[in-house]
């Protein structure tokens, strides 16, 4: 029986430039930094002489953890369409906020690319914004 989300890992191209938007500008925790190689990890993600750097960042209250993690050895290739919402596959990473009017504007003074602004749907106010490597995320506000 599944107990819970655990985390999610988000492939990055530069682990240092991602952290710095999960902990500078959206207020997370780095808990663990990590670099991961060896014989487990080509078992687990089927390559060979994988190696990568992994941080595992955390939010206080949070029930889920969210881990970075920069290969080099292969190294990634990157989706030039990862930022289209219809995209198959990794859609968002939703944040639940207190006052979505201040957080939205706070970021978007930092130079933070929303794709439009507060909408409201229901009892929800959303907006879209771009994360590392242009993965989409979401600032969520419930009334």
């Amino acid at each position: 029986m599944i107990k819970k989300i655990d985390h999610i890992n988000i492939s990055v191209t530069d682990l240092e430039e991602s952290k710095k938007i999960f902990i500078d500008l959206l207020g997370f925790r780095l808990e663990k930094e990590e670099i991961l190689k060896g014989k487990w990890m080509d078992k687990i993600v089927g390559l060979s002489r994988a190696k990568a750097k992994y941080a595992k960042l955390v939010f206080p209250n949070a029930r889920i953890n969210i881990e970075l993690i920069q290969y080099y050895n292969p190294l990634g290739d990157k989706d030039p369409k990862i930022d289209q919402v219809n995209r198959i596959g990794f859609r968002h990473v939703a944040l639940e906020v207190k006052n979505i009017d201040k957080e939205y504007q706070r970021l978007k003074n930092l130079g933070v690319h929303f794709f439009s602004n507060v909408q409201i749907h229901g009892k929800k106010r959303l907006c879209y914004f771009s994360g590392p490597d242009k993965i989409i995320l979401e600032l969520a506000e419930y009334n």
